[in-house]
């Protein structure tokens, strides 16, 4: 049966394809040649559709689909206190393609005093009927991408501080969200899922981190966070292997990060990314406690427009039943459509087919 509280049997992680008229806004704007009042003007109208579009098909949620955003991640992380955007040498690597040449990195004591992302979501949540889902960047992502080399010496000579102070402004910010009505929150992460992968895990030593003992120190991390959040307040996370252009950057089963991961995160919830081989078997969620905790399966892919055959998903949410009760999973594709603002390689039509077909999913599994 349909769930009331989310994570919700159709859902999905949260940014959508950018609308050409809002592409061009956004390169005006950065030309100098749109002003930031027309520029919101624009975003606010797209939003309102995309909005709509969501209630339309018939989700019980409903995302911004990130549309004032660049970057999944670090337009978030630019506004916490002591974190600035840089230009950098060379963008992230995927397979086969390059981001744009920025990152982030702690140039001060890390803390949360307000943020843009507030007004996002109460923007949002005054244009839905059904439940408004913020999705922000985890804790662990802001250490794992660049490491040590990405924190100031001088401001965090011991690492466990910065750990600590990157908690307690999460926690802050959780409380934010929260007052401002926010009761459904996602935090959008791939530090785990690149444990996973064994080329990631050198590249983390070499950046002098040691990759066998961060899974505890980002649980702990997130953990802390999460203390004392109000108990009407939803809180999942995803987890995925790098989203951009249709590409990706890790491969790897959860398994080396499963039971920290799954089975000691004080969380309510994982999307977890399931639409190709890279990702293993369903083999760790056995670390899923059974109770109210839900897995939301990744099974759909956003990186291509093609509809996967209803049967295979059915499939596949059958065997993920050797280690979880139906009752604890859910459906989504197993990440955004646009982690970045250029969007992976779909038409927009394609990608509201493929929410539409969870949707009708979810009602044939799970029933309406």
């Amino acid at each position: 049966m349909k769930r009331s509280m989310p994570p919700f049997r159709a859902d999905h992680v949260g940014s959508l394809l950018r609308p050409l008229v809002l592409k061009e806004a956004r390169a005006r704007h950065a030309e100098g040649k749109l002003s930031a009042a027309d520029l919101k003007a624009i975003e606010d109208r797209e939003i309102e559709k995309a909005v709509r579009k969501q209630e339309e098909i018939g989700l019980q949620l409903a995302t911004d689909g990130e549309f004032r955003r660049s970057w999944w991640q670090f337009d978030f992380y630019k506004g916490l206190q002591g974190v600035e955007l840089y230009t950098v040498g060379e963008g992230i690597k995927f397979a086969g393609v390059t981001t744009k040449a920025e990152s982030v990195r702690v140039v001060g004591k890390i803390d949360f005093a307000g943020h843009p992302h507030l007004d996002h979501f109460k923007f949002l949540k005054a244009h839905t009927r059904v439940t408004p889902k913020m999705t922000i960047p985890a804790p662990s992502t802001l250490h794992f991408r660049q490491g040590r080399s990405s924190i100031s010496k001088e401001v965090y000579p011991d690492l466990d501080a910065y750990f600590d102070d990157v908690a307690a402004a999460y926690k802050k910010a959780i409380r934010a969200f929260y007052d401002a009505g926010c009761r459904y929150l996602q935090l959008d992460d791939t530090a785990w899922s690149m444990i996973c992968d064994p080329s990631e895990r050198e590249k983390s030593r070499a950046r002098g981190d040691d990759p066998d003992s961060l899974p505890a120190k980002y649980a702990a991390m997130t953990n802390k966070a999460l203390e004392g959040r109000p108990s009407d307040m939803v809180i999942t996370m995803h987890s995925c292997r790098g989203n951009f252009r249709s590409t990706f950057i890790a491969q790897g089963g959860y398994e080396p990060v499963a039971e920290k991961l799954l089975g000691q995160l004080t969380i309510d919830g994982y999307f977890l990314e399931y639409d190709s081989d890279r990702a293993g078997g369903f083999e760790p969620l056995r670390f899923v406690p059974k109770g109210n905790k839900c897995v939301v399966l990744g099974l759909v892919t956003s990186k291509s427009g093609k509809l996967e055959p209803k049967d295979a998903i059915k499939r596949r949410i059958d065997e993920a039943t050797k280690y979880v009760a139906l009752d604890q999973l859910c459906l989504s594709p197993q990440c955004g459509f646009a982690s970045t603002e250029e969007g992976n390689v779909l038409a927009e039509d394609e990608q509201w087919a493929k929410l539409r077909m969870i949707v009708e999913l979810a009602d044939e599994v799970w029933g309406r």
